[in-house]
Parts: structure tokens; C-alpha cells; sequence
């Protein structure tokens, strides 16, 4: 038997990591994982700065993991490395060349971590078999938004499974090979038993947009253009931003590259040749502002109105070199984050204001995901013809889709699973099920150095903060009569102002008085947290009485 583990990745987008364990001695064997990613927070998540997987499970069997596979090199995919290859055990990593670039880059910011042990199995679209534990596993190379993307053919003691990874079917892709078809179909003819494939675009009917079609309509807004031209977009979108750097160097611009992760990328990417650039091409921001309008492009980050991206800093006038001119150009090229909705047509409507010119994915073709389509999923099913099929990588919906895809092309509803985070689906020869034992797939959160230290009940705190503001009462308490001295004083931050309010806070402080005097002189007892929480709860329950909203209470007493 083999058990398939769910760490993320399955009612999310974001978070992909699974791992594979050999039970065909009837007892846990080796451990084989792909990918460790994160996502960002939701909007209900307020100062969480990412979600990585729970790893319990595997830490407590690090003695067992064999190695770590990376199917390319997106933060979904690579971003919780650094924060859990320490507690995995440092296990070997196999990888393309690009991902490997961008892992060792990243891991540069964590000096404390463990310096990764990288093994490239997958070079010039072409893949090595490696032996990882008891598991074979041969990459193949798959067409996404980033060079280097692979899926995976691994060999395991119940057959032969399939690992889409993030793919999709380009037959006219910009800068790099197509998938090849053939190849897939002769791996698969060693009779595939289990397909796992990406379920991020199976509710778009047809097929994904080659980068071909994204090229062409780009080049038609780079020819109209008069001004300068911003173009923004993922700084992961690696084959975005070389069709920008060639439509620039074609229409005879200067180009800056602006935006500290989209630098960086663009810097590992030169050095192992995954980006082809002529030499003077690339200006800094300054040299820029000595060249006219029409000869300069820059190609920044802040496609999602991110507070601090580029684009979001030209917008607000805060950019030390950039504000929007009349006349300028301004590209989205890519889609808008679910969530982000508002905060992108917000940044739209600024640059508007400003004089800007903007062009964005749903006026034009100027946006391809990297994620297949129903058709491209269609495709590869039938290259493959699995036997049994998980959905993996989307919302539920998503994996629905999926599933209902592999129904249609004749595979068995009973050989069709969909999985969520912490569910074990147990896989023989014979017969696929999600099995009873689960495991810990919970979120952990990142908060500056903070890993796993923000749960529910501070995300609740920073709620009632952000919703109804804090109010702080500072009661002197005599000691020896157990009652208040003066007046207490009161701090109150979003919730009222002070000047405003002055007979709610004279009702407070009266109160405050008369719940002191009847818990701290209670027979000679003083017990201060119970005359905190006293006051915290009943003050509390008189200012919603008053305003009906709910602000943190936070009683301070200082006893003399």
C-alpha cells in the first residue's frame, strides 16, 4: 500500500505540499515529499505576513524522509523551505536549475537556516531518473509561467503515479519548448495506476491561452504608445517579463527593472541564462529620467495594489523617480487575486486620475494563466489514461470540476478521490479511498520572525483592535481599603474620541470606582486579576450598552 498524505495545496490556492509513503511491508517505510509552498494571508488575517504547512506529522518521521522534490520554482510551491527544511531534517532537494537559483537566493535571507543540499535532476528540458528511498522519479518537462516547470513520473512498490505540477498545453510558447506530448504518452504506457493533476483551471472551458496570442496583443499597446509604458505584473512571471524585455528592446526603449523580488529574479535569471537581454538594455530608475518619455519601459511589481509594490508607490506620489505623467501607459499583465478585487480598481482609478492609460487583462488578451484549461486537462488524462485520478491544487469547486472531467474521459467514479488538507488517501494496486486516520494540516502563520506564535486567538484580538478600536482604563487602587484614588484615568484609540465623549467617560470612571470598592474590599481579599477581569467584563458590557460596539478593554490597576 501506498499512503498519500495532504499538507495544503487541496480547498486553497497556495500552500502545495504532499507527501508519498511506502507501506508495502505493511509498516511505515520511506517518505518521499513534493513541493513546500506558502500563501498569503486572507483578509481576516490581519499582520500575518504568510501561511506555511503543519509538518508535525513529518518532523515526528524525519527519520524516514528520503527527499523533497520541487516542481518549479513559485513561491506556492518553494516559499515554506526556509522556515521548515531545518525541522525536515535538512533532507536533499531535486530540482530544476532555476528553481534551484531561486531557492538558494531566497534561503540567503535566513541566515540561521540550514544551507539546502540541492540535487538538479532536470536540465535543458531534459529529465534524470533518480532514485529517492524505494521511489523512482523521472521530471518531465511542462509548459507554466515559468521556465524549468516539470511534472513527475514516480516509480513507487504499487505502480506508476503522475504529478502534473502546475501546467498547461502551449503549442506556441514564448521562450521555451512546448510540453512534449510523445514523451508523456511513453511514460504512461508502462500503465499508469494514479494521476494527481492541477485543478486551478478546471471551470474555464477550452483551452488556456498560448503566450504566443499575450505577445501579440502587448506588441499592439507597445505600438500605439506614446509616452512611457509601466508594465507590472508577478515578479515570478518570468516569461511575462521577457516578452516585455524584448517588445522594449524592439520598439527601442530603455528598461528599468523596478521592484526588490522582481530584481531578484530577474538577476538569477540572467546568470543561469533563463533570460536573454542585450547588453546597455537595463537602466537604473535615475539614468532614466534623462531620456524621453517615448524610449523608456519599466517593468515593475505591484500588479495586486500591494502597499509598498512599485506601482502602488508611483500611484501615491511616494516613488523616489517615478509619478504618472500624462500620456503615460500604464499594463496590468495578470489577473487579479481573488480578494484583491477592490484594492486593484482602487490603484486603477488613481493612476486614471493621474492622466495614465490603462490596459488590463479583461480588455484584452494581455494576461495567460499558467494553469491548464478543461481542454488541457482533457489531454492529459487521455495521454495518460490513470486508473484512478486525484484532483489537486484549487478551491473545492476547482477539484470538483476536475474530478467531473476525469468522469467524462471514462475513468470510474469509484476510482476518483478529492482529498482536503489532512486527509491520507491509502492507494493499492486494486482500489484508491481516503482513509480514517488524518493528519495535522492546520494553518501556521508567519508574523515577522514569528513562526507558528499567531493563532486564532490573537487574529481574534487584532479583529476587535481593527474593528472597534481599544479602550484603556489606569485605576490607582489603595491598597489597604481597596479603593480607587483620584480619578481613573482613560485611554481610548479608534474606538471614541476622548473630547467628544466626556459624559460616557465620566460614567466610566463612576463606575470603575463603585466595581472597585465591591471586589477589591470584599472581605479584605485582594485579588487583582479578579478585579481586572471585573472591571474588563462589566465596563465592557456598559459601553455596548452605550454604543453598541465592542472595543478591547484593557484595565490597568496599580496598587500603592
Amino acid at each position: 500500500m501506498l499512503k498519500i498524505g495532504f499538507l495544503g495545496g487541496q480547498e486553497e490556492v497556495g500552500r502545495n505540499m504532499i507527501f508519498f509513503e511506502d507501506w508495502s511491508q505493511k509498516k511505515p517505510g520511506d517518505i518521499l515529499i513534493v513541493d513546500c509552498g506558502l500563501r498569503f494571508p486572507e483578509e481576516d488575517m490581519p499582520g500575518v505576513d504568510y501561511i506555511i504547512p503543519n509538518v508535525d506529522y513529518l518532523v515526528k518521521n524525519k527519520d524516514r524522509i528520503k527527499g523533497m522534490v520541487i516542481t518549479h520554482g513559485h513561491y506556492d510551491h518553494i516559499g515554506a523551505i526556509p522556515y521548515l527544511l531545518d525541522r525536515l531534517g535538512n533532507p536533499t532537494i531535486y530540482t530544476a536549475p532555476l528553481t534551484a537559483g531561486i531557492i538558494k537566493k531566497r534561503q540567503q535571507e535566513f541566515p540561521d537556516a540550514p544551507k539546502p543540499n540541492i540535487e538538479i535532476f532536470y536540465k535543458n528540458y531534459r529529465g534524470k531518473k533518480v532514485k529517492i528511498g524505494i521511489f523512482e522519479v523521472f521530471p518531465f518537462h511542462v509548459n507554466h509561467n515559468i521556465p524549468d516547470s516539470v511534472g513527475l513520473a514516480i516509480k513507487t512498490p504499487v505502480g506508476l503515479v503522475f504529478h502534473s505540477g502546475d501546467f498547461k498545453f502551449d503549442f506556441h510558447p514564448v521562450g521555451e519548448r512546448r510540453s512534449d506530448p510523445a514523451l508523456i504518452t511513453r511514460l504512461a504506457s508502462k500503465k499508469a495506476l494514479l494521476l494527481l493533476a492541477d485543478s486551478t483551471g478546471a471551470e474555464k472551458p477550452g483551452f488556456s491561452i498560448s503566450e504566443k496570442v499575450i505577445y501579440q496583443n502587448l506588441e499592439q499597446i507597445f505600438e500605439k504608445a506614446k509616452g512611457r509604458i509601466i508594465a507590472a505584473t508577478f515578479a515570478s512571471l518570468i516569461s511575462r517579463i521577457q516578452q516585455l524585455i524584448w517588445l522594449g528592446e524592439k520598439f527601442g526603449r530603455s528598461i528599468v527593472i523596478d521592484g526588490l523580488s522582481m530584481r531578484t529574479n530577474v538577476e538569477v535569471c540572467r546568470q543561469l541564462g533563463y533570460l536573454k537581454i542585450k547588453k546597455g538594455s537595463l537602466i537604473s530608475p535615475k539614468e532614466s529620467l534623462r531620456l524621453p518619455p517615448e524610449k523608456v519601459l519599466i517593468i515593475c511589481t505591484g500588479s495586486q495594489a500591494e502597499d509598498q509594490a512599485v506601482l502602488q508607490r508611483i500611484a501615491n506620489k511616494e516613488h523616489k523617480y517615478f509619478q504618472i505623467e500624462p500620456g503615460d501607459t500604464v499594463i496590468f499583465s495578470s489577473s487579479v487575486i481573488p480578494g484583491n478585487e477592490r484594492a486593484v480598481q482602487n490603484l486603477k482609478d488613481s493612476l486614471a486620475r493621474q492622466g495614465a492609460k490603462i490596459y488590463h487583462y479583461q480588455m484584452m488578451d494581455i494576461h495567460a494563466s499558467g494553469h491548464a484549461c478543461q481542454e488541457d486537462l482533457k489531454l492529459l488524462i487521455s495521454l495518460i489514461q490513470p486508473k484512478f485520478f486525484i484532483p489537486i491544487h484549487g478551491q473545492y469547486s476547482m477539484l470538483q470540476a476536475n474530478a467531473d472531467l476525469a468522469k467524462e474521459l471514462g475513468i470510474p467514479e469509484k476510482n476518483i478521490v478529492i482529498p482536503i488538507n489532512g486527509d491520507i488517501v491509502e492507494l493499492t494496486p486494486d482500489s484508491i479511498k481516503i482513509s480514517k486516520e488524518k493528519v495535522e494540516a492546520s494553518y501556521v502563520m508567519v508574523d515577522g520572525l514569528g513562526v507558528g506564535d499567531v493563532g486564532e486567538v490573537v487574529l481574534r484580538d487584532r479583529e476587535m483592535l481593527a474593528k472597534d478600536g481599544i479602550f484603556v482604563i489606569i485605576a490607582v487602587i489603595d491598597s489597604r481599603i481597596g479603593k480607587v484614588k483620584g480619578s481613573p484615568d482613560i485611554i481610548s484609540r479608534g474606538f471614541v474620541y476622548l473630547r467628544e465623549s466626556k459624559e460616557l467617560l465620566a460614567e466610566v470612571r463612576k463606575l470603575t470606582k463603585e466595581i472597585v470598592a465591591k471586589t477589591a474590599s470584599r472581605e479584605r481579599t485582594k485579588n487583582w486579576a479578579y478585579v481586572k477581569a471585573n472591571l474588563r467584563d462589566k465596563i465592557g458590557e456598559f459601553l455596548y450598552q452605550k454604543t453598541k460596539r465592542r472595543p478591547m478593554v484593557l484595565p490597568v490597576v496599580i496598587e500603592v
